[in-house]
């Protein structure tokens, strides 16, 4: 099996057509989208609208819920913005995404945690910046889940990392948003490059490989 990995989009249009024609050259056997699918001061409308004719599995990020249930007043700039390009529809589509899904009983996709949504899995923050974490506390964050891999999106960081159990976490990176506009801890969580990223995770038996991937 041949699954590619996709994750915070946020409405940049341009970052997702790159790797959807990427895609197209690698012949994935299937799509899972991880999340914060619009939300930016770019293309909310025409991204959700490109992703809606694609019907790609997809998990509900923390973006996605806050345009569903927040008031307009609540939102930060970019948030707002999306939030005034979509119609109430939309916004209730994204907001009623699910919070994790079993892809298959060997993969579970989340966009931070298992458990959260606005929560780190594979990093934590030290000092400015995020670091990954160790296998102790990777194994905390993961709980219960017993899948052998596990995708996670949400710190926009591309990383990979095993946690006991032989449990492969893998987080692809953001397609569209290599560094924050409007947070106030917007250094955080950069991505170091403006290339889009996403990952391939390949199954040979009861192993995976993955590639990460930046593209221009």
């Amino acid at each position: 099996m041949r699954l590619a990995i996709i994750s915070d989009i946020h409405g940049n249009l341009v970052a997702l057509e790159a790797v959807l024609a990427d895609l197209k050259t690698r012949a994935p056997d299937a799509v899972v989208n991880l999340g914060d699918c619009v939300t930016s001061p770019l293309w909310p409308r025409e991204t959700f609208e490109l992703l809606a004719t694609l019907k790609i599995p997809t998990v509900r990020g923390n973006h996605d819920r806050w345009l569903g249930e927040m008031a307009a007043d609540e939102k930060s700039p970019t948030v707002r913005f999306a939030h005034d390009a979509l119609t109430a529809a939309q916004r209730c589509e994204l907001g009623a995404l699910p919070a994790t899904i079993q892809i298959d009983a060997g993969i579970l996709a989340v966009h931070g945690t298992p458990s959260s949504d606005v929560a780190y899995l594979l990093e934590e923050k030290v000092g400015d910046r995020l670091s990954l974490v160790t296998k102790e506390t990777l194994a905390k964050r993961l709980g219960a889940t017993t899948t052998g891999l596990v995708l996670c999106g949400h710190s926009h960081l591309q990383h990979m990392a095993y946690a006991p159990g032989r449990r492969l976490v893998v987080n692809p990176g953001s397609v569209g948003c290599p560094r924050y506009a409007d947070n106030h801890d917007r250094h955080l969580a950069e991505a170091g490059s403006p290339q889009a990223h996403y990952a391939v995770a390949t199954r040979r038996g009861a192993r995976w490989s993955v590639d990460l991937i930046a593209l221009d």
